[in-house]
C-alpha cells in the first residue's frame, strides 16, 4: 500500500488520521476531496459547480501522481448540501472524462466539514483500466 501526494493538493493534517489517495496494487482510493484550501478558506467563487470542479481537479492530480488517467476511475461517490444543485456537478463532471463515465453515487448531505462547502467526492479506480 503506498500513499499518493501531488502538488496543488494539500495533505490532511496528521491529527486528522486519513490519507488523501493510496494505492494499493493497481486500484486507487481517493478520499472525499473538496474544495477547501488547507488552511481554512475554500478556493474558487464557492458556487457548486466551481467546488465540483476543483474537487474533481484534485482527485485528477491524484490519479495523475499515481500514474493513472481520469478514464481510469470505476465510481464516484459525491455528496452534496443541495441535489438541487446536481445539475452544476453535472456540468463540471463532463469536463473531465472522455469515455465512459464512472459508476456514481449521489447523496444529499445536511451538512460537510465546513459550512461554505457544497461538495465533496470520492472516487475508487483501476490504474491503467482505460487504455
Amino acid at each position: 500500500m503506498t500513499a499518493v501526494h501531488a502538488p496543488g493538493v494539500d495533505e490532511p493534517p496528521r491529527s486528522t488520521m486519513f490519507s488523501n489517495a493510496r494505492v494499493v496494487g493497481d486500484q486507487i482510493f481517493v478520499s472525499g476531496l473538496h474544495a477547501g484550501d488547507g488552511a481554512g478558506g475554500i478556493l474558487g467563487d464557492g458556487s457548486t459547480y466551481d467546488q465540483a470542479r476543483i474537487a474533481l481537479t484534485k482527485i485528477q492530480r491524484l490519479i495523475e501522481a499515481a500514474g493513472g488517467v481520469m478514464d481510469d476511475l470505476v465510481v464516484l461517490r459525491l455528496y452534496m448540501t443541495d441535489i438541487d444543485e446536481k445539475a452544476e456537478v453535472g456540468r463540471a463532471r463532463a469536463e473531465f472524462f472522455t469515455g465512459d463515465f464512472p459508476c456514481s453515487t449521489l447523496v444529499e448531505v445536511r451538512a460537510l466539514v465546513d459550512p461554505r462547502l457544497t461538495v465533496e467526492i470520492e472516487a475508487q479506480g483501476v490504474l491503467g483500466s482505460s487504455r
